[in-house]
């Protein structure tokens, strides 16, 4: 291939990854219009399609070799807005805005904690990238927590059910904690799409999809609240297992001192 033409080729291999980080943006910039002219559903909708965006940037970058230095920065600066700003300015208009009006700093303050923290998490993980265990993410991820704002909104909207602002004010402390927390999180970044996988991740997918398009304003909530979940539960769990591991080996610790005593 002449030099200039596998320039032209290299180029392009770059330009695609952040051609989908654009998409992302553009779609967590419509969400943020969407929230404040009222429309939350098209708000909660453009956050998923952000997300599906962020999700495919990555996986192509990393299929084609392509990951830089500038597309990590670029990709982060991207889910600030996509997942920081454009949900946390959801939620207050959606949600905490009907607070009572004598606790109207506490509405925007939760809000502005969700956005703030989602900063922290994106710093955080940029500045332990490659360092972690790629099994899990440290904290919970920026996309998961908007993806819980968007998902709430579109089931709530097509319930017909008011959201309650109290219980939102809640959500909204307990994702801010959770992104900058030590809580594990299952990543899924082991799966390696160029090597070949069980049939049951295959089936797994589908049948999630199928699910998905069962219905689309349910099943992608529930999914969400689990996997924001899990993480807790898992950190409860590896706690209680080491535990449990630690007072077995001072028991054990302790029978053979007890044996040495007793045969000395």
């Amino acid at each position: 291939m002449p030099e200039h033409s596998r320039g032209l080729a290299q180029r392009g291999v770059y330009i695609l990854p952040s051609l989908f980080t654009t998409m992302g943006l553009f779609a967590g910039f419509y969400a943020l219009i969407g929230a404040i002219q009222g429309r939350f559903e098209l708000a909660g909708w453009a956050i998923m399609i952000a997300a599906i965006f962020d999700m495919l940037d990555g996986r192509v970058a990393r299929l084609l070799q392509a990951e830089t230095a500038f597309g990590a920065e670029y990709d982060s600066l991207c889910d600030m807005l996509s997942f920081g700003l454009a949900p946390a300015v959801l939620l207050y208009l959606w949600a905490l805005v009907n607070l009572p009006h004598e606790l109207h700093k506490l509405a925007w303050l939760a809000a502005f904690a969700l956005a703030a923290c989602a900063a922290l998490r994106l710093a955080r993980f940029n500045v332990f990238i490659g360092k972690q265990d790629k099994r899990y993410f440290q904290g919970l991820p920026t996309p998961a927590s908007a993806l819980l704002i968007a998902t709430a909104v579109l089931f709530h909207e097509d319930a017909g059910i008011t959201p309650w602002p109290w219980l939102w004010f809640g959500v909204a402390l307990a994702l801010s904690a959770l992104m900058v927390s030590n809580v594990r999180f299952i990543s899924g970044k082991q799966v390696d799409l160029k090597k070949r996988q069980s049939a049951g991740i295959i089936v797994f997918m589908i049948a999630t999809i199928a699910l998905v398009m069962l219905d689309p304003y349910r099943v992608p909530f529930i999914v969400i609240l689990a996997y924001c979940l899990h993480g807790p539960m898992l950190s409860l769990w590896q706690h209680r297992r080491s535990t449990r591991l630690r007072r077995a080996r001072r028991r054990a610790a302790a029978k053979r001192r007890q044996e040495r005593q007793e045969n000395a």
